[in-house]
């Protein structure tokens, strides 16, 4: 099994900064891809970004505000998210796609989630 668990959301100002964490662990043999979601009240959950060794890719919404990263040891996604807007606020989800063995399928893993909110 993988546990995803993030860190970092909280309430901020129009204009401030957060970094979101996300942290996995358990049995891991290799992650192809990390990505953060969010979902705001209402709304459909939507990529925000995503990156594998090759590539990362940003919902234009974020694009120049939003910068995705990655530490393979450990294995975490950093999302670094300035000049936030109030249309930011969202749940924020971690998501991986992990094999946990060599030569096994990859699977989808979420985290819990992380509120992030935005005031204007």
């Amino acid at each position: 099994q993988v546990q995803l668990v993030e860190s970092g959301g909280g309430l901020v100002q129009a204009g401030g900064s957060l970094k979101l964490s996300c942290a996995a662990s358990g049995t891991i043999f290799s992650i192809n891809r990390m990505a953060w979601y969010r979902q705001a009240p209402g709304k459909q959950r939507e990529l925000v970004t995503a990156i594998t060794s090759r590539s990362t890719n940003y919902a234009d919404s974020v694009k120049g505000r939003f910068t995705i990263s990655r530490d393979n040891t450990p294995n975490t996604v950093y999302l670094q998210m300035n000049s936030l807007k109030p249309e930011d606020t969202a749940v924020y989800y971690c998501s991986a796609t992990v094999s946990s063995y060599s030569g096994s399928d990859y699977t989808d893993y979420w985290g819990q989630g992380t509120q992030v909110a935005v005031s204007s």
